[in-house]
């Protein structure tokens, strides 16, 4: 359950007006993705300044769930966290204002019974939230550094990826961009019901995330259909000038030999060099997409999920219930 519609607070006012001249603030930490994915009413964010410069942000969702507060992220939002502005200086004056404004940030949130975020791999220094009593586990995301040069990217794939995409372009698997988000959407839970599984965001969710991703030219669909008009595979591409990101990706088993999955891929990553320096695989720590994605020879990107749950009642709750259906955090 969502909290209860609140008006905007003056901090995310702040946090609106700062973004949008601020360049490197990642397109899951812009007010419009949050507003799309968690709604305008239920996320803020926590600023600090330094003289009169914005020094760090934080914005955060906020949830209810049985009558706790829960700080988490919004679906389908890779990243979340702290943004640091880098300043000169030596390393060690550096990393000491590093800790100077996570303190901050940290000391400016509300009240919460659970606290879980995914930072951006850029952000290394969790040690204020640590000192804090704070927790931490990596995971792990599969980056191409440099998509300038995209003859070199192109020849470090493995011997069969690149096999795989030649024999697609031979056997007429043709590439298509601006799938509507209906067909989109439904193309992935057809496909998802193929091995038993349900699709884990409504449509709602993706139409909006559509909608805003397309109104500020920061996302587009992309889908690989053979000669007789069938599809094999489809993904969902976002980007900000730094990053493209593979953040919804199918492939339709009954063509799982087709090659188009591994054609539709390059064809992204050709796309995201038009728009962003760097290509994200997103992942994954599913061992089979982790295999998948490792033939492309990008760099393995360790990344922190920060937690903490103060409430004892509500670990109490969580640990019940991974003894029934364990799983990750949330």
């Amino acid at each position: 359950m969502s909290l209860r519609k609140q008006p905007m607070t003056s901090s995310q006012s702040d946090y609106r007006a700062f973004s949008k001249d601020e360049p490197s603030i990642p397109i899951f930490s812009r007010p419009w993705w949050l507003d799309a994915t968690a709604g305008a009413d239920h996320w803020d964010a926590v600023l600090v300044r330094r003289g009169d410069r914005i020094a760090a942000t934080m914005p955060y969702c906020m949830t209810k769930r049985l009558g706790f507060t829960l700080i988490t992220h919004p679906p389908l939002t890779q990243t979340l966290g702290p943004w640091i502005r880098p300043i000169k200086g030596a390393r060690h004056e550096q990393i000491a204002h590093q800790h100077s404004v996570l303190t901050d940030l940290l000391q400016q949130l509300p009240a919460y019974d659970y606290f879980y975020q995914r930072w951006h791999y850029f952000q290394t220094n969790w040690l204020a939230f640590y000192w804090a009593g704070f927790d931490q586990t990596t995971r792990y995301t599969y980056i191409l550094r440099n998509l300038s040069d995209l003859s070199a990217v192109f020849c470090h794939f493995s011997a069969s990826k690149r096999r795989s995409i030649r024999k697609a372009k031979d056997e007429g698997i043709r590439i298509t961009f601006d799938l509507p988000a209906r067909t989109f959407y439904e193309h992935h839970k057809r496909i998802l019901a193929q091995s038993g599984a349900d699709i884990s965001y409504p449509y709602d969710l993706f139409r909006r995330i559509y909608e805003a991703g397309y109104n500020n030219n920061a996302a587009r669909t992309l889908a690989a259909y053979d000669a007789r008009g069938n599809l094999h595979a489809a993904a969902f591409v976002v980007w900000d000038q730094n990053h493209a990101y593979d953040l919804i990706g199918m492939t339709d088993r009954h063509h799982g030999r087709s090659g188009a999955t591994a054609l539709l891929m390059w064809e992204e990553i050709q796309f995201a060099a038009l728009k962003s320096r760097q290509f994200d695989f997103e992942g994954s720590m599913i061992q089979s997409v982790e295999a998948f994605v490792r033939e492309f020879s990008p760099q393995q990107t360790p990344y922190f999920c920060i937690y903490r749950t103060p409430s004892r009642l509500y670990a109490m709750a969580q640990f019940t219930k991974s003894l029934v259906s364990p799983t990750e955090h949330a």
